[in-house]
């Protein structure tokens, strides 16, 4: 059986300053690219939307206004589930680099190459595909109870982590569920401790707030860096127990 390891939450966030310090502009510029490539999409495809519907006179539809809600709900639902894949495909491709920044710690930042690494072919597919099965999966954990959905999110957290690794270390494409299965074992005793590390930047998140989110363009990268140390110390502990 795999040995628990305990993680010490100093010592990962240390070990992701020290991997941010002296690249701070980068890693800034790193998060802030696609905050603005999604407030420009929004505004086009807002404005586009306005335009369009600027067109009809909607006086005359009104018999069938039950129809206009029933439309606007699924409307609702399907941007919820745009605009999350559209961060996933951000932040995971921007998680994976600040893996690579912990294992190589002379690789260069290049902002948008890295911020939009989660378009390329080989990876678009994949996390889209994760994404999903990892949505439907909590989904239906989440109809038992609220708590077993939450369960399930962090044992599936290394997911993308291992997708990566497995690909950039091998060249194969594991199966989604394959991925997802390896998450489960890596996280084996974990997920509490997944879960006070993410307590621990609640300070953070409120100084964000605060500062009226401009603080988060720090606190962000800080936050993924030392989740990618998280995800590195159980794959560095697994692969020595392999061996």
């Amino acid at each position: 059986m795999k040995g628990l390891i305990v993680m010490n939450r100093k010592a990962l966030k240390q070990e992701a300053k020290e991997t941010l310090k002296g690249r701070w502009k980068e890693a800034v510029l790193l998060n802030l690219i696609p905050t603005a490539i999604m407030i420009i999409a929004s505004i086009i495809l807002v404005s586009l939307f306005m335009l369009f519907f600027s067109l009809f006179d909607f006086n005359s539809y009104s018999s069938y206004s039950s129809m206009d809600h029933a439309n606007n709900a699924s409307s609702s639902g399907g941007g919820g589930l745009i605009s999350g894949l559209l961060t996933a495909l951000f932040t995971v491709g921007i998680s994976w680099t600040f893996l690579d920044l912990l294992r190589n710690p002379g690789r260069e930042i290049r902002p948008f190459k890295d911020a939009t690494r989660g378009f390329r072919d080989a990876f678009l597919g994949p996390i889209i595909g994760l994404y999903l099965l990892q949505a439907v999966f909590i989904f239906f954990w989440t109809l038992l109870f609220i708590i077993p959905g939450f369960i399930k999110g962090y044992a599936y957290s290394q997911t993308y982590f291992i997708y990566y690794d497995t690909y950039a270390t091998t060249g194969e494409k594991l199966r989604f569920t394959d991925c997802i299965t390896a998450s489960r074992q890596l996280m084996k005793g974990h997920k509490m401790q997944l879960f006070i590390l993410d307590l621990s930047f609640i300070p953070w998140y409120l100084l964000g707030i605060l500062t009226f989110g401009i603080g988060f363009l720090w606190i962000t990268p800080y936050v993924n860096t030392t989740k990618a140390a998280f995800y590195n110390t159980l794959a560095e502990a697994e692969t020595i127990e392999e061996n």
